[in-house]
């Protein structure tokens, strides 16, 4: 993916929250934000952080039996959980490509069992670690111009 290349460490959930939130500040509708990591790496305490840098402000869950939680705040945001899918058809059925070429952000978990279908637009979030380990959070294809301010 072409764009700007940022790495974060995060020692907690809260940090993980925060840095997520930061990436929030820099999005824009149409924005594909794709996370991948290994079970328990933070996938979704991230992306619960930059929902909620959207404006949402009900409670954000991982979708993962329903494969998509819709939210309203300054942008709609369409929160895909590809863990349990079978299939790209089943996630073309879905609707995904109108998501991601549509009016809000889309934010995916478990997007390496998507990645034929991701538009070359989108930021892609790697988080490594799991349990008590620190977390390095590397985000890739922002802007140039775009720089999340953790602090």
């Amino acid at each position: 993916m072409a764009g700007k290349k940022v790495r974060f460490e995060s020692r907690s959930p809260e940090e993980t929250q925060r840095i997520g939130a930061a990436l929030a500040e820099v999005l824009r509708a149409g924005d594909v934000v794709a996370t991948m990591g290994e079970l328990g790496a933070g996938k979704t305490c991230f992306l619960q952080g930059l929902i909620r840098g959207l404006g949402v402000t009900e409670p954000v869950t991982s979708p993962t039996f329903v494969l998509l939680n819709q939210y309203r705040g300054r942008l709609p945001v369409y929160h895909l959980d590809a863990y349990r899918t079978q299939s790209h058809t089943e996630l073309l059925d879905l609707g995904v490509e109108e998501l991601f070429y549509g009016d809000g952000v889309t934010v995916v978990e478990w997007a390496d069992k998507l990645l034929p279908l991701l538009p070359t637009h989108t930021i892609t979030v790697r988080i490594s670690g799991v349990g008590d380990e620190p977390r390095e959070i590397l985000v890739e294809g922002l802007p140039e111009d775009a720089c999340p301010d953790t602090s």
